[in-house]
């Protein structure tokens, strides 16, 4: 257990968080219901990449070079890329956002961070970077006591689940955002690869699975809660509330806590999500570029072997890093590249699915009514994301 834990803690990472701060500051309580039924799809994705990891003893981009040749693998290294550094410029400017409500400089919040996670990959085994980033990502748990302290009304919540604006431009995009928040391309080069590099095998697949499936319920209390806080808070000031910062969101939370502990648990919590997300997504870059291109990508081998990887790795976040501090609106950018990310989900779980049927032997393979029932899932999600983004426009 592990691999899934980390993942779906960075899952729900800051532009996540923003996607359901802004969801429930919007239409309060409205896309609630969405939190809980992208639960089962999360965990049918993710574990076709443990399947595949412990079974193969490849990663995604090594098994796609294999199986399809380079040019389509470079094409799905390429997705990664894209949703990858849009992800991680998100996770910086959360944590120059979180750094600010303490009065810190984004200079010195986001420098201080970037060093952090270069010292964690550098620890030496993936199993150390796996510990750090597990208690890192523990701080997101918080969001669940500022869920419950922000008192949500359960007459309120019925009548949510009861009438939904589905001809609304508005909520259809934010629908597009949250399944794009929750299905991203670096989470399964990440798992994959991760199931690897612990040298997990096909009898650790039940407790593989089981990691996958606590982590899916993890991450989605995370994002419920966090939708619930500004909706309960919110839903008693006269209509929405359109959020563009995260000293704004943070402060939205402060009749519930107080001004001091509502802005610090949100801070501490996006400092958490940010951090073990930019640590995850700048892992999978590294990994998954090395499994397509063909350089040394361990994190058990020292820089001086592997100098291609942890360059990578370091010219990842140091660039997202410098990026942010050039300044830029977090809320539009993090629901952005939600967005970017729904668009993308054909070709990332179209060779998902592939693998599954065509790289693994006989008995793991996916096939069948299993395989119906899976491919109909993926189907559904990708169809809905893009569907629902459309409509929006």
């Amino acid at each position: 257990m592990g691999p899934g834990l980390v993942v779906m803690l960075a899952d729900t990472d800051a532009g996540s968080i923003i996607t359901a701060a802004q969801s429930g500051a919007t239409w309060g309580y409205d896309l609630l219901w969405l939190q809980a039924a992208l639960i089962p799809v999360l965990f049918v994705v993710q574990e076709l990449t443990v399947r595949l990891g412990a079974i193969t003893g490849r990663g995604h981009g090594e098994l796609i070079r294999e199986h399809f040749g380079k040019r389509w693998a470079w094409l799905s290294v390429g997705t990664l890329a894209v949703a990858g550094i849009g992800a991680l410029t998100t996770e910086f400017v959360g944590i120059a956002g979180a750094g600010s409500i303490f009065g810190v400089p984004p200079a010195l919040s986001v420098g201080t961070a970037v060093l952090g996670l270069a010292l964690i990959a550098w620890s030496g085994t993936y199993r150390k970077v796996e510990i750090a980033a597990a208690i890192i990502g523990s701080l997101e748990l918080l969001y669940i006591v500022v869920a419950w302290h922000a008192h949500p009304s359960a007459a309120q919540l019925a009548t949510a689940m009861a009438s939904l604006p589905w001809r609304d431009g508005g909520y259809l995009y934010l629908i597009a955002a949250n399944i794009g928040a929750v299905i991203m391309p670096w989470m399964i080069f990440y798992q994959q690869s991760a199931v690897v590099e612990k040298g997990l095998t096909a009898r650790d697949l039940p407790a593989a699975r089981l990691d996958t499936a606590i982590g899916a319920v993890i991450t989605q209390v995370i994002m419920a809660a966090v939708l619930v806080s500004t909706a309960s808070v919110l839903s008693g000031t006269g209509g929405p509330a359109p959020l563009n910062d995260v000293t704004q969101i943070a402060h939205a939370l402060t009749p519930a806590l107080g001004q001091t502990n509502g802005a610090a648990l949100f801070a501490l919590g996006m400092l958490g999500a940010s951090l073990v997300a930019a640590l995850v997504v700048s892992l999978a870059l590294a990994w998954g570029l090395g499994e397509v291109a063909g350089y040394r990508h361990s994190l058990a081998q020292p820089a001086r072997k592997a100098p291609w990887f942890y360059g990578i790795y370091l010219a990842a976040i140091a660039g997202s890093g410098a990026l942010v501090l050039s300044g830029m609106n977090l809320v539009g950018l993090s629901v952005g590249v939600q967005i970017m990310n729904a668009l993308l989900l054909p070709i990332v779980l179209g060779f998902l699915f592939l693998l599954a049927r065509r790289a693994l032997p006989r008995e793991h393979r996916l096939r069948g009514r299993s395989a119906v029932a899976v491919g109909a899932v993926l189907v559904v999600a990708t169809a809905f994301g893009i569907l629902s983004t459309a409509l929006a426009f």
